[in-house]
């Protein structure tokens, strides 16, 4: 049983690794045309191992901006992941500490649904299923951006040849995925619309954790399910 879940979690993972190759290149590229070594940039992917926040960092390390905006910068894109954290904790309260340590260090956005989405469907999430789904991505992510860093002169703009819809179209399947939760759509919406202006008039990355702060404040608001309201009730009662 072990071994299965094991082997579910790499197959799982294995898509996720696919779609996010070309950005781990374009990172590597980026990072050496950014004066970073390939020692360094591959220390950058192994330790930190965030894609948006790996390209928010070179951009911001190679215009020389003070260190506080920096890790200022890289906490409104990776925010999120403080959310994301609570919402796995009633999946894997079973994990050790250890374990523990090692599920919130793979924790990226692919993982995080997927192990709601597991959980919510009564199949089991088990360390091997969890490490298994995280390292197919993991050191696929490290060893592409290395190769980006040796081969950055040969690889162009992902856009030119269209690479660049993979990661969204793979992220619009996940979120699409929710889309049987109550309040889906008015939360996904002002979610989305919110990201959008805050893009247009505040900027990369804050548009992230500001769609998402939108998405959650709005949520809120709404009255729990049904179901949610019967199980409160009965904690009370108890």
């Amino acid at each position: 049983m072990t071994r299965a879940h094991f082997f579910d979690g790499l197959r799982g993972g294995s898509a996720v690794a696919l779609a996010s190759a070309p950005f781990g290149a374009l990172f590597g590229a980026l990072a050496v045309d950014n004066g970073m070594s390939l020692s360094e940039l591959t220390f950058m992917s192994a330790t930190v191992y965030a894609g948006a926040s790996q390209m928010v960092g070179i951009e911001l390390f190679g215009h020389n901006v003070q260190a506080w905006l920096i890790v200022a910068s890289i906490l409104a894109v990776n925010f999120r992941h403080v959310l994301y954290s609570a919402a796995l904790a009633p999946y894997i309260k079973h994990f050790s500490p250890l374990q523990k340590f090692f599920t919130f260090f793979l924790l990226v956005d692919p993982q995080f649904a997927e192990t709601v989405k597991r959980g919510e469907a009564g199949k089991p999430v088990t360390f091997v299923w969890y490490l298994g789904f995280g390292i197919i991505i993991y050191i696929p992510w490290v060893l592409v951006s290395l190769l980006g860093g040796l081969l950055g002169s040969y690889i162009g703009d992902p856009k030119s040849i269209g690479l660049d819809i993979l990661l969204p179209a793979y992220f619009l399947g996940i979120v699409l995925d929710f889309r049987h939760r109550d309040n889906f759509v008015p939360v996904a919406s002002v979610s989305a619309v919110a990201s959008v202006i805050a893009y247009r008039y505040v900027g990369s990355p804050w548009h992230v954790s500001l769609g998402a702060a939108a998405g959650i404040i709005l949520a809120a608001l709404f009255p729990p399910p049904p179901h949610e309201q019967e199980l409160e009730s009965d904690l009370h009662e108890v």
